[in-house]
């Protein structure tokens, strides 16, 4: 592979495990160790440990940050008290979807006890953000540009010094409890600073992920990462762990509705990206896409406007397809026809679900349709596939 390529600090862990490792977003990550499919079923049955490090890691300090954040995101930030995390999209003053971002409210105390790098404007509340792999730098410019003139509130980006593990699956919480302890084993979509363990971890460990099963997300220092990553495997053996690669990690999010940044939404400012179907159709706001939470209007926010006039004129939303018979899988760029063959929409992920059996699924935009609708997917030119239309989750 390119020498450009960037090595998370558990890259020599992944050849040691045997993953098959890939390019993915100028990251060397493994595809996956033993098969997508096993380690797919394996994390909905028992539990599954991925490598997430290409993701980015940002830290806003500051008096007044929560309301800073609330006033840039579609989320509202000001009721969520410290331990709380929460989903939210940012939007572009057309009303685009720039990024989405999974963030926790913390109190300065808890900040300290990460032992995070010092937070030079230590405020009464911090807010930690996740941007996706592919867009840490151009979040980075963006709030920047956002943020009060008088300096009140920092950015601090601490993606580069800071690894993130992800523990995924139902028996996750026994996994973490006994490698960091019952304290550590936080609730769905609350966070805090890691206690005191055997193993001498220290950072953040928040109660998120990207599969629908419960799970963890663990944010620390780079040097800690491959002991974390080895007692977790050692000692979550006995609940049938296993490591998990990037596609499984697709196919998990996919069946359970959830958007992927630059493939089913894509912000028209970066317009040197290269896809296989019109960038432009990928320009969307929050209410096009159909997410049940995440969105609030009760607040005002940058880009709201457009998605008042969505909620009040467009009839194309973001929508699940699960076929009715078999044939060709759906893939990014297949139409979705009507009975009469004339397009309606338009798959932007798609493929086999195997925890239905490897039925096909699909997620895109798609005009005038309810759930329960029928529908045919034109995976190639030469064939159409009977589907139904679903509201996300397919399982």
């Amino acid at each position: 592979m390119s020498g450009n390529l960037v090595r998370t600090a558990l890259y020599e862990a992944h050849q040691r495990w045997g993953g098959n490792i890939v390019d993915f977003h100028g990251f060397e990550l493994p595809i996956w160790y033993t098969s997508m499919m096993e380690e797919h079923i394996n994390t909905r049955e028992n539990a599954g440990l991925f490598d997430v490090s290409h993701m980015g890691f940002f830290r806003f300090s500051g008096n007044g940050v929560r309301e800073w954040l609330q006033s840039i995101a579609t989320q509202r930030v000001e009721n969520l008290d410290s331990g709380r995390c929460a989903y939210t999209h940012f939007l572009d003053d057309n009303g685009l979807i720039i990024d989405d971002m999974i963030f926790a409210v913390a109190d300065s105390q808890t900040i300290s006890d990460t032992k995070m790098r010092d937070c030079p404007n230590i405020s009464d509340l911090v807010i930690l953000g996740v941007p996706n792999a592919s867009m840490i730098s151009v979040m980075k410019t963006w709030f920047d540009s956002h943020l009060p003139s008088d300096g009140s509130i920092i950015l601090d980006d601490l993606s580069q010094e800071t690894s993130i593990l992800a523990l995924q699956g139902p028996k996750s919480p026994s996994i973490i409890e006994a490698v960091l302890g019952v304290e550590n084993v936080v609730k769905h979509f609350r966070g805090k600073a890691i206690s005191s363990n055997n193993y001498g971890i220290t950072g953040w460990i928040q109660g998120t992920g990207y599969t629908g099963e419960r799970g963890f997300e663990i944010f620390i220092p780079n040097s800690q990462a491959e002991q974390l990553w080895e007692a977790l495997l050692a000692e979550g053996e006995t609940f049938g762990i296993c490591p998990v690669g990037l596609g499984a990690r697709d196919t998990l999010r996919m069946e359970k509705g959830f958007l992927l940044s630059g493939q089913d939404f894509l912000w028209p400012g970066l317009n040197d990206i290269e896809m296989g179907i019109d960038v432009n159709f990928l320009a969307r706001d929050s209410w096009e896409t159909n997410v049940p939470f995440g969105l609030h209007l009760d607040h005002e926010f940058i880009g709201k406007h457009r998605i008042l006039s969505s909620r009040e004129n467009t009839t194309e939303r973001w929508w699940g397809v699960k076929y009715t018979s078999k044939g060709p899988f759906p893939r990014t760029g297949s139409l979705v026809l009507n009975s009469q063959g004339v397009q309606i929409g338009m798959i932007t992920s798609g493929g086999p679900s195997p925890s239905l059996g490897k039925v096909g699924i699909g997620i895109g935009y798609i005009t005038n349709v309810s759930e329960g609708d029928e529908v045919l997917i034109a995976p190639n030119p030469r064939k159409q596939v009977p589907a139904i239309v679903v509201s996300p989750p397919f399982v």
